[in-house]
């Protein structure tokens, strides 16, 4: 009933709205939870044992994660005496924090629901969870001022390295893109304590990239590696594209997504941090190892010329193209941008 979807899809955008303007602990997890439920019968709504598995996987963690958050946030309170979001002076309630807001994104080594959770979902579904789900704890983790910053430059550096090995053997595209998200998370978090508004960058870049990629496997309705075959006679023109966004997400110039690497690779540098940077860089090119795997399997493949290989090609996709256009040209061309960027974030 497009109604239910409207509501749903109404409640949560609101539970994020609200957990924007929140400033109170109490009033964060609650806006945390409404954000939570609505997707539930989203991810349920097909009917299939995989999508049941994925959504009770996902309810059972997200709520596992809500009940360290308020327990973290109860603790805080009673130690300091305040609700307030950016008072939070005592570590163990701080640490509680980080860890039950990395279990609610996905962050490693607490990611092992993300890809098996993505694997079960539609691909419009599955954007909403990689998108729009990370924008409410990645506003509490920049409220929160972090104690231990060790915690951080871990989680960070032990996701972008998981998100590099797990994608590597997979030929489920979901998988894939589950394991990319771990890895562009990781990267943020790296910079989180360094520079707040370096890792809102890198979200939104990475929001626009993975938009563009599902919008093409969405057009081509493909969820595996094989069915990326066909892509080159039903879409020349988005069969070029493909490898362009898979590089951008990789990270190499002159790419859009080379700009939110780059910019972090420099603050790290500056921080004294050589070595993390350099472990994060090595662990860029794991992932651009299956990104060209994709790329290859879509470009650089024909599927064989019988009934079953050619019947795709004659169902051509109904979706407007225009989101598609636009979120591509981004993901390809806003690295002439890099020189305004650093002009306005204090780096």
């Amino acid at each position: 009933d497009p109604y239910i979807i409207a509501t749903l899809l109404f409640s949560l955008g609101l539970g994020t709205t609200i957990t924007f303007a929140s400033s109170h602990w109490l009033l964060a997890w609650m806006d945390s939870e409404i954000n939570t439920l609505p997707i539930i019968p989203l991810m349920a709504r097909n009917h299939h044992p995989r999508a049941v598995e994925a959504t009770t996987k996902y309810f059972l963690t997200q709520a596992t994660a809500a009940a360290v958050l308020l327990f973290a946030s109860v603790s805080n309170a009673w130690v300091t005496g305040q609700w307030d979001i950016s008072y939070m002076t005592h570590p163990l309630p701080n640490t509680l924090i980080i860890l039950a807001l990395s279990l609610k994104i996905g962050l490693a080594p607490l990611h092992t629901w993300m890809p098996e959770v993505l694997q079960g979902l539609d691909l419009t579904t599955g954007l909403i969870l990689s998108t729009w789900q990370k924008l409410a704890p990645f506003y509490l983790f920049l409220q929160v001022a972090p104690m231990n910053h060790t915690l951080l430059i871990v989680l960070g550096l032990f996701s972008t390295l998981v998100g590099g090995w797990g994608g590597l053997n997979q030929t489920q595209l979901r998988k894939i893109l589950a394991y990319s998200s771990i890895a562009h998370l990781g990267w943020m978090i790296l910079v989180l304590q360094f520079s707040p508004r370096l890792t809102l960058l890198a979200l939104l870049t990475y929001f626009v990239m993975t938009f563009s990629l599902f919008m093409v496997f969405k057009f081509n309705n493909s969820t595996t590696l094989n069915s990326l075959t066909t892509s080159w006679a039903k879409a020349p023109a988005l069969t070029a594209m493909l490898p362009l966004i898979l590089l951008s997400l990789g990270g190499l110039p002159p790419l859009t997504g080379f700009l939110p690497k780059w910019m972090i690779l420099l603050e790290l540098t500056k921080q004294s941090l050589a070595l993390i940077a350099t472990l994060a860089a090595l662990s860029a090119l794991l992932s651009l190892f299956f990104y060209l795997r994709v790329s290859y399997a879509m470009t650089l493949t024909i599927s064989p010329n019988n009934t079953t290989g050619t019947l795709p090609w004659r169902l051509n996709s109904h979706l407007p193209s225009t989101p598609l256009a636009l979120a591509a040209s981004l993901t390809t061309c806003l690295l002439p941008i890099a020189p305004a960027t650093m002009a306005l974030l204090p780096l």
